[in-house]
Formats: C-alpha cells, structure tokens, sequence
C-alpha cells in the first residue's frame, strides 16, 4: 500500500510551475471576462432605455389631453383665491367667473365626476403647495360618500396629471400603491375604454408645446370653460327620464371618505384656508322621490359640519328657496343645471358667501 504521508505538496499539486500556470489562466480568464460582464452591463442599460422611451411614447400618444390636464396645470401655476372641488355637480353648476363679478375673487373650477374625498384632498394641497389659496369650496353630493373608489383608470385620471411635487409622492403612496401600483408605468391602458387613434396627432402637439387649450370638451351638448366650468346647453327637459341616483343610507357611510374630507378640512385649518361646504340644488321631484334618504343625509352632513366649525350651504334645506328646483333649469333629474342657470345659481352662491364673509 501506498504511503500519502510521504507524497509532498509539490508531488501532489504538480508543483510549482503547475500552481504558477493555474494561476496565470485564471488571470487571463477574468480578464476576458470583464469585457464580456461590459457589455452585458451596457446592453441591459440600453434595453431598460428603450423600453423607459416606449412607455414615454405610448403615453405621449395615447393618453388624451383631457380637461382635468387643463385644471390641474391651472391650479399648479396660477394664483386663484377660491378652489373649487367635488364631483360633476360642482362641474356644471358653479362657474368661478359669475362668482367672480359678485365677490371680485377669482377661483379655478377642479370638481369631476368621479373626484371622492382622496382626489379632492390631494388637489387642495397640490393648489396649496404651488400657490396661495385663501378659500376652499367643497361640493358635497351625499352618494360619493357611501361609495367606494373604483380601482382603473379612474385611480390615474387625476394622479397622471399631478406635476412633479411633494403631493404626487404622498398621493401614489397614499392611493396608487394600495391598488395595482404598475398602472403607472402603463397609463394608456389604464384608458384604454376609448382610443382615439385618428386625434394622436392633435394629442402629441397639445403636450409637446404645452398647449392646455382643451377645444375637444366643447360639443353638441356642452362646452368646457377656462375657469374649469363645464357649461351644458339646455334641453328638452320634457324628453327627460326619472332615475334612481346613488342615495345615502344610514350606516353605509364609507369611512375613508369621510377620513380624507376630514383631513382637507383640517389641512384648510392649519394653514389658513378657509373652508365652505356646499351642497347644490336638487330637483323638487328628485327629492320628493326620495325624500326620507336625502333627510337622513342632510341631517348627517350638517351635524358633521356643525360638529366641525364650518360654514355648510346646502340648497336643499336652508336655502331651499334661495334658487329655483324647477326641472327647467336642468339637464337632468339628478341635478345639472345649464349654462344659464348654472351662472344664475353661481352668482346666488357668491351673494351668500359675501354674506357668510361678513
């Protein structure tokens, strides 16, 4: 048998001019190798460029250049005394340059349909942060309070046009990264109910030169203002259909809106805004139609309110007779006025804000 305590190192290794090749080999491996790991460095980089220019592109292209582009980008770089929030109610029915002939301030209308408590709290502090408002007027319609945010497009519809600032981070965080957060980079699909292919062109131009004039929004039925109102033309209103609307039920409240509701009122408070809640003017046959749900909803907003501290208009109670509830004046049962008597109803509103003022 073969002895191994009598076998060298150097026996054993193939000596030193073996060690002396293994290692000269192992030099001039990693020395291919680093270009090799270069490369695969730099053709990561150039895919991950391509692919970040692609999402740029088919943003740029597809995503349209809708109103709510035209109203964030106005409270971002220009100095409004009263901001407008809420949903479609607010849309058509106030209209900031009526109010404006009354109390000499000016306003931004950035109510949408489909704006709940979380919308409305990040767009007051991006007016905040950006410039100086010195008043909040807040829409309230009782059934986007006993609704929950929808998850889709809806989620991006005011975040993807938020410009780079301290409330885009809060708000990804505080509403995009709860959802499907990879909606972000893929915003066109986001909207992709409705492509409108043949207006790309229309669509790049608008954002490559910064264009904000919003001439889509003007139609056969409507047609969208500089000050954020969207003015509807009158219709036959004998044509038109009672519906059931999103009522308010006791219990159902969603606590996440009332939260955020909370939150632009305090936010308001802590750095001297003043906050206005109104709720406009409902049709008389909507509200006998369903009289005992909108009775529990004004009772419940105006305790919070009072319970608050702040001024609430809510022209279904109050100042039922401060403006007509004739269905003549409204494009539908639910509550949209026309163009006439949106601007009528907004003058009411700045004469009782000037009284509440005083």
């Amino acid at each position: 048998m073969r002895n191994f305590e009598s076998i060298s190192p150097q026996q054993f290794t193939g000596g030193p001019e073996k060690k002396e090749t293994i290692m000269e080999n192992s030099e001039v491996s990693q020395t291919e190798q680093q270009p090799k790991r270069k490369r695969t460095i730099v053709k990561t980089i150039v895919v991950l460029a391509v692919f970040a220019l692609l999402i740029v592109a088919l943003d740029l292209a597809l995503y349209p250049c809708t109103f709510i582009r035209s109203d964030i980008h106005a409270i971002s770089t220009t100095q409004y005394d009263d901001i407008i929030v809420g949903d479609s109610h607010g849309k058509m029915n106030i209209d900031p340059d009526s109010m404006e002939e009354i109390t000499g301030r000016s306003g931004h209308n950035v109510c949408v349909g489909g704006e709940y408590g979380i919308d409305a709290y990040y767009l007051v502090k991006l007016a905040a942060e950006k410039q100086n408002p010195t008043r909040v007027i807040y829409e309230i319609s009782p059934g986007y309070f006993v609704t929950e945010k929808e998850e889709g497009n809806n989620y991006l519809l005011f975040y993807h046009e938020f410009p780079l600032s301290l409330s885009k981070v809060e708000y990804f965080f505080d509403a995009i990264a709860q959802t499907n957060f990879r909606t972000v980079l893929f915003p066109w699909y986001e909207y992709s109910l409705s492509y409108e292919i043949p207006l790309i062109a229309d669509t790049l131009t608008h954002k490559l030169t910064g264009d904000y004039s919003i001439d889509s929004e003007t139609s056969t039925s409507q047609i969208y203002h500089e000050s954020g109102f969207i003015e509807r033309y009158a219709v036959d209103t004998a044509t038109l259909q009672l519906t059931e609307p999103i009522l308010y039920e006791e219990g159902a409240i969603v606590e996440e809106n009332m939260e955020y509701l909370k939150k632009t009122i305090e936010f308001c408070r802590e750095n001297g805004i003043e906050f206005v809640a109104v709720t406009t003017p409902i049709p008389a046959a909507t509200l006998g139609t369903w009289w005992d749900s909108y009775t529990a909803a004004w009772e419940y907003f105006e305790s919070f309110f009072e319970e608050e501290g702040v001024t609430y208009l809510n022209f279904n109670t109050d100042y039922y007779f401060s403006f007509s509830h004739e269905i003549e004046d409204y494009t539908d049962y639910d509550g949209h006025m026309n163009g006439d008597a949106a601007r009528e109803f907004s003058k009411v509103l700045a004469e009782l804000l000037t009284t509440v003022e005083g």
